[in-house]
């Protein structure tokens, strides 16, 4: 990999309640290269939401991060101060919500909202903030932009919303910037136009992003790394197309095996048998060996580590151990994913 921008280190986030410790993210490492797109993959509750929350230090009481390290730009964050993090948020890393009218201030036109950030974290007048506002606007593809900078959030489409809060996490250039679920509520021509406009990003400023998201075909889309995380662990990681092409995780089958394929009639979907399972009562040994078609007698007793199956991509599963080389590309998994990009 290019050199890292973000580097988890063994990650461990906790939540202490009255029932008992529920680790919401365990012994996770993260990798995010300069100017490239990673993403974390899985089901709700697995994980993704809370491991940038853990990053961007916005997990709130009785959460807490008890072990590892978060390394930006090679400065250990993991136990800055509240104030020390505000610092740097925004200005050094930034994150994008899921749903931009909760995020946004109602009462106050966006262009203001925006504008508050280059003022917190820069030295500039507010005019000069106003034209930079503007500027970012024109960037991200914000149409007539001088008038939207006087708009209430309710007088913008899910859409114009979307790309105000990727305005406001970009206008002071942060080297990394975390999209949580970024296109969920939206259509998909307008969830392609969002994508289209991370890898602008990526490729004309060179921001690094984590893209969070349950949606493969959007992993195929825009992602050059995949990391995918089941109860608070990575179950598997690769290069986008190494993952795609060479599946070795149980989870990581099913998952694409959801997707509905174009060429293929049926009268159910696949769906993985079971739920995730609550954190306070995890199964014994490998935690997806519940759901697990594949499931052998000693994964419910014993956890298994990442075995690397080939260079960078690494799987939590027995069946890899002692794994090497890589497995032939199977064309049925390609197929699915690309016919699965719901309208990228």
């Amino acid at each position: 990999m290019a050199e890292n921008v973000l580097e988890i280190r063994h990650l461990k986030t906790q939540f202490f309640t009255r029932k008992g410790v529920l680790p919401a993210v365990d012994d996770v490492s993260i990798e995010v290269p300069a100017g490239k797109i990673v993403g974390l993959v899985g089901e709700s509750g697995c994980g993704k939401s809370m491991t940038a929350m853990s990053v961007m230090g916005l997990l709130r009481h009785p959460g807490k991060v008890v072990a590892g390290e978060i390394l930006l730009c090679g400065r250990d964050i993991t136990h800055l101060s509240p104030r020390e993090l505000a610092k740097i948020r925004g200005s050094e890393m930034s994150m994008i919500f899921q749903e931009p009218m909760t995020s946004l201030n109602p009462v106050t036109i966006v262009g203001k909202q925006v504008e508050e950030t280059i003022l917190l974290h820069e030295k500039c007048s507010r005019a000069e903030a106003k034209k930079r506002v503007i500027q970012i606007f024109q960037e991200v593809g914000i149409p007539e932009a001088e008038k939207r900078y006087n708009a209430y959030p309710h007088q913008l489409s899910g859409g114009l919303r979307q790309r105000v809060m990727i305005a406001m996490a970009m206008v002071c250039r942060p080297k990394l910037l975390i999209a949580d679920e970024p296109t969920t509520a939206l259509d998909v021509t307008i969830e392609a136009q969002i994508l289209e406009l991370f890898k602008k990003l990526r490729d004309e400023i060179g921001t690094s992003i984590i893209l969070i998201t349950h949606n493969m075909g959007v992993v195929a889309e825009v992602c050059d790394y995949v990391y995918v995380m089941y109860t608070g662990q990575v179950m598997e990681q690769a290069e986008t197309f190494e993952l795609f092409a060479n599946t070795r995780h149980p989870y990581t089958k099913g998952l694409l095996r959801s997707i509905p394929k174009l060429d293929e009639k049926t009268d159910r979907l696949y769906t993985i048998k079971g739920v995730v399972p609550n954190l306070l009562h995890l199964p014994a040994g490998c935690n997806f060996s519940t759901r697990c078609g594949e499931c052998m007698e000693r994964c419910g007793k014993e956890q298994p580590p990442l075995y690397e199956v080939s260079p960078g991509h690494k799987v939590r599963c027995f069946l890899c151990q002692g794994a090497c080389g890589t497995a032939a590309p199977e064309p049925e998994t390609l197929r699915a994913a690309e016919t699965g990009k719901e309208g990228v």
